[in-house]
């Protein structure tokens, strides 16, 4: 009788733990598909769902199910959106979102759920990065400064910029963006002489650009979303001709395509850049344009590339992500050599430490490109500063740095 009741009992472990091999790996995907930044939503989810499409919408083993809730671009709405994600639908973990002030958001349920979030193209410096550690948020770019450090040391190093402008939308990424130009441009011995901040939804950039000054070498242009392509053709009916330096979503391939001869010049820096020359690239360059006639940007190739942290977090755990704390471990612990973006490695900080490739737009074949023109290897979320000065200093936002040098 006793050996029945043993027998009984691995029978009934062993359905158990067929069951669970069985279920499904269910992962939340926060996109945008309505409001301002609907444009970068659609390629998130061009990129995460082509890699699920070449591996058969399975990771490491498991079969995976996908559930994208649209946030529109909102921290209120970002938040309800993960909590019935994770409440309702049960998702081991969370893709998205795109916007910093929406990840700054959820930043804190997703350590009191204990849910990890992957983000793939949301760039927050201060609470997810600087003040704050959480072992449940992992990013797979860097943050909105770290691409603009190097476009700062650009502008003033290689093109000798001495004073310029800057405008950008006001909120997180604009304001982190902004600040990681302003630090190192003005530690190269450049001037900010001054700074304006259009609301993220202004109806018209006219008022702003009938402001901007004149007498600098250049202009600094922090937007997203829609906003970039709305900015440039004022800024030619305004008829200025100061050379542009963007931030990484100003002439991203997404929105670059419907622009005119007003973006010919711009410069710009990303985390990610199309025209990288390495087979892994070329190959998802090819598929993209094959799948969804469009040349992929850093929104898409950030979402692929978190398909690609996952799918290798999940190896080390031989597909077993229910055992949360190994899982936990194992996301912090990948170092991605393949896929579209390069060596990505976090840091002691669980910030990725990546390349960041600067730009300048041209016309090639009648089809305006960015072309890779300089390479920032391995830049980390702290530049070349000091990581304890910089974490114990004051974070970046709209007032820091000071402007200093402000007519």
């Amino acid at each position: 009788m006793v050996r029945f009741a043993f027998a009984a009992l691995a029978l009934f472990f062993s359905a158990v733990q067929q069951t669970q091999a069985q279920e499904p790996l269910r992962i939340g995907f926060l996109t945008v598909r309505t409001g301002p930044l609907a444009a970068g939503g659609r390629q998130m989810e061009e990129g995460i769902n082509l890699l699920l499409k070449e591996r058969n919408n399975t990771l490491a083993g498991r079969k995976v199910e996908i559930i994208f809730a649209d946030t529109a671009g909102q921290p209120a709405q970002a938040k309800t959106k993960t909590q019935e994600l994770v409440e309702r639908d049960r998702v081991a973990v969370v893709i998205g979102p795109l916007a910093t002030f929406e990840a700054l958001a959820i930043d804190e349920y997703m350590l009191t759920s204990k849910t990890p979030l992957i983000t793939p193209t949301s760039a927050a410096q201060n609470d997810l990065a600087q003040q704050k550690k959480s072992e449940y948020v992992i990013h797979v770019y860097g943050t909105a400064a770290q691409p603009m450090y190097a476009l700062g040391d650009y502008a003033a190093k290689k093109l000798g910029m001495k004073r310029v402008a800057m405008i950008a939308d006001d909120f997180t990424y604009g304001h982190e963006g902004a600040a990681g130009f302003h630090k190192v441009f003005e530690d190269a011995g450049g001037r900010v002489i001054q700074k304006l901040w259009p609301p993220l939804n202004v109806p018209d950039y006219g008022s702003f650009i009938g402001q901007l000054k004149t007498n600098v070498d250049g202009v600094y242009a922090g937007f997203a979303g829609s906003n970039p392509l709305r900015f440039l053709r004022a800024y030619k009916e305004y008829g200025l001709k100061l050379p542009l330096f963007g931030n990484p979503t100003f002439v991203d391939e997404g929105i670059l395509k419907n622009m005119g001869d007003e973006a010919l010049g711009v410069y710009s820096a990303s985390w990610y850049t199309v025209d990288r020359n390495t087979a892994d690239n070329k190959r998802f360059v090819e598929s993209i344009q094959r799948e969804y006639k469009a040349t992929p940007g850093f929104y898409t190739a950030g979402t692929y590339t978190a398909g690609l942290w996952l799918e290798e977090a999940l190896k080390r755990v031989k597909g077993k992500f229910e055992d949360k704390p190994a899982f936990i471990r194992a996301l912090h612990e990948v170092k991605l050599e393949h896929g579209p973006m390069g060596p990505i490695r976090l840091g002691e900080h669980g910030k990725p430490i990546l390349n960041i490739y600067i730009r300048k737009v041209e016309k090639k074949d009648g089809q305006l490109v960015n072309t890779t023109i300089a390479t920032y290897p391995e830049v980390s979320q702290f530049w070349t500063y000091d990581p304890q000065q910089f974490i114990s200093g004051p974070q970046f936002s709209r007032e820091v740095p000071a402007a200093k040098f402000l007519e």
